[in-house]
């Protein structure tokens, strides 16, 4: 059973811009912390960004800071992560992750994963 389903992605240019979204299963949706990592070929995993299950505190990667935006609409069970100012090193697939706790996440845990979507910019 498929807990998370990701979309979008794609391929842009430089500067151009693209949104993921993450729709959950209505449990996992309101119990859990979501965040997006993202892994580019040969480097490790790296966080991108996370929201709370309550409350808007989201937290951002330095890298993507100022650039990305975490979202989450209750009405479609679904996280989102708005990606502008795109650079060629936001390359790589894009995870979506859901755990009951935000601390997990931050080191990279979590009970959930979505299947990945790959996001190319070029130069």
């Amino acid at each position: 059973q498929v807990q998370l389903v990701q979309s979008g992605g794609g391929s842009v240019q430089t500067g151009g811009s693209l949104r993921l979204s993450c729709a959950a299963s209505t449990y996992i949706y309101y119990t859990s912390c979501m965040a997006w990592f993202r892994q580019a070929p040969g480097k490790e995993r790296e966080w991108v960004a996370r929201i709370p299950a309550v409350g808007s505190n989201t937290y951002y990667a330095d890298s993507v800071k100022g650039r990305f935006t975490i979202s989450r609409d209750n009405a479609k069970n679904t996280m989102y992560l708005q990606m502008n100012s795109l650079k060629p090193e936001d390359t790589a697939m894009y995870y979506c992750a859901a755990d009951s706790l935000c601390s997990r996440l931050a080191r990279g845990i979590s009970d959930y994963w979505g299947q990945g979507t790959q996001v190319t910019v070029s130069s």
